[in-house]
């Protein structure tokens, strides 16, 4: 029996709690998504190379992420909304502000069932947006959003 041999969709989570964290990457990584976490806003950006080395923490050594960039496109991202420093809307704002970025299908995840808030985000171009706990059934509803790099 052949199998289909294709690249795994690579999701960048975000998220400023650690049990939200590890229950969306087990999640994502049980659908077989390639997953990266981080926990704020801020190292998201780095990550995608947003934000220049100059302005990181220079205690923090790391690959450059225009090198980490080129290695791992990112097909989708999923953020918290509510997060200390950078909210996720403010994240979601950032990437859809840049040029390079701003195609990646973003995912707003929040505990607080706001209307004016959800529809605030869908405004600004979030392809959805989940209410945690994100469930499985959530997780199915991604694959449609995914972008080949």
């Amino acid at each position: 029996m052949a199998m289909a041999v294709e690249a795994k969709f690579h999701v960048l989570a975000v998220d400023d709690s650690a049990i939200d964290r590890k229950l969306i990457e087990r999640l994502l990584k049980t659908s077989s998504y390639q997953v990266t976490v981080v926990d704020s806003g801020t190292k998201a950006l780095e990550f995608l190379g947003l934000i220049e080395d100059e302005q990181r923490d220079a205690e923090v050594p790391s690959v450059s992420p225009k090198k980490l960039n080129q290695a791992l496109e990112v097909n989708l991202i999923t953020t918290d909304y509510s997060m200390p420093g950078m909210t996720g809307y403010d994240l979601l704002r950032k990437i859809k502000e840049s040029k390079s970025l701003k195609d990646i299908p973003i995912v707003i995840v929040s505990s607080e069932n706001i209307p004016s808030r959800i529809n605030r985000c869908l405004e600004e171009g979030a392809e959805e947006f989940f209410l945690k706990p994100v469930q499985v059934a959530d997780v199915n509803k991604l694959r449609p959003h995914m972008v080949r790099g």
